[in-house]
């Protein structure tokens, strides 16, 4: 018992050192805030937060699961930068979707998060200033594009200046936690799919109800004991729900990559990518035209994808992702080069590659 005391001491004792070390922390990221302030310089510097993860990598040698290393800092850099200037995001709500999940992922939880009725609404808002970031959905594992994101950029001027790859991961969730209590489960129309299976083998005779989202169901479920359903981690704690069973969704590996967007690209961190939207000039060997321009500066090509331009059949856009930032050499003589054989060139920014 007297090793138990002593060892829970010395816990007391660093938790209380590493208060002290992180208000020290959050008085220097004010400090770096009023120089740069008086410099004009922007905030957000994804070069020095890369190289912070590097070199605590590097000083960890594995000892601590990097996994929650990772987590841990990022919270605590967030929250850093959001002191000296805090941050305002729209995503697709209401509270608690796989949207806001995406933003508490990218921003930390001292954000300011508000949700709007529409991805388009969400560039509409950036654009006309009255919130300075949204996160968008751009494309799903199993479903594909988002096309109201994709025709999105094609109207409005704004530009990419992050990304997240999130995990979907299904929860079902219920008042009590207890399996035998469930009547109905609602949720979405794509989460019931992509449960299907699991639904059929573990509750056969209960019924489904499709509602228009999955905080929705998540407010139904915490106002009926009987009725469960399924949604993100986030909305256990917003709607103080149990979880009856994790990881409900019938394939692995679901995952939906979300893009930020404001009006400004942010600097080069290093390690990044280039987005495009490109319309070709109508005449054989366009495409293949454009493509050899990439390849021949060794520019390698992460995604294409056409849609067709609303009002002009047989008429379509193309956007492409490439890897490196604009302020790189290579890329700028690409790009250059491309906007000769485009008939339209829509740079959409340069941004941090999302970590796999």
């Amino acid at each position: 018992m007297d090793l138990l005391k002593k060892i829970r001491t010395r816990i007391d004792e660093i938790d209380s050192t590493m208060l002290s070390l992180l208000k020290e922390r959050l008085e220097c990221a004010l400090e770096i805030g009023r120089i740069k302030s008086k410099s004009n310089r922007a905030k957000w510097d994804p070069l020095r937060e890369r190289q912070i993860f590097e070199r605590l990598h590097g000083e960890n040698s594995g000892t601590f699961p990097e996994s929650s290393l990772d987590a841990i800092f990022h919270e605590i850099i967030t929250t850093c930068r959001l002191s000296q200037k805090k941050v305002n995001v729209a995503y697709l709500g209401p509270e608690a979707t796989f949207s806001h999940l995406a933003g508490v992922e990218y921003f930390g939880h001292n954000a300011t998060y508000r949700p709007v009725e529409t991805i388009e609404d969400i560039f509409v808002e950036v654009e006309r200033q009255r919130i300075q970031y949204g996160i968008v959905p751009i494309e799903n594992s199993i479903e594909g594009s988002v096309t109201s994101a994709l025709d999105s950029f094609m109207k409005y001027n704004v530009k990419i200046c992050g990304e997240l790859n999130l995990n979907i991961r299904h929860n079902l969730v219920n008042l009590s936690g207890n399996l035998e209590d469930i009547k109905k489960v609602v949720s979405h129309s794509q989460p019931l799919a992509q449960c299907r299976q699991w639904l059929k083998k573990n509750l056969p005779n209960i019924p489904t109800e499709s509602v228009f989202s999955t905080a929705l169901a998540s407010k139904m479920a915490a106002e009926d004991s009987s009725i469960a359903a399924i949604a993100s981690t986030l909305a256990i704690k917003t709607y103080r729900l149990q979880a009856v069973v994790k990881g409900v969704e019938d394939y692995r590996g679901n995952s939906t990559r979300f893009v930020l967007i404001g009006l400004e690209s942010p600097r080069a961190s290093g390690v990044d990518k280039t987005s495009l939207l490109v319309g070709l000039l109508d005449r054989p060997g366009a495409l293949n035209e454009s493509l050899s321009i990439l390849a021949s500066r060794e520019i390698n090509l992460t995604k294409i994808e056409s849609r067709p331009v609303k009002g002009e059949p047989g008429k379509y856009l193309f956007f492409l992702d490439l890897e490196g930032h604009a302020d790189d050499e290579r890329i700028q003589q690409g790009c250059d080069q491309l906007k000769t054989v485009c008939s339209s060139y829509k740079f959409l920014g340069s941004f941090p590659r999302a970590s796999t």
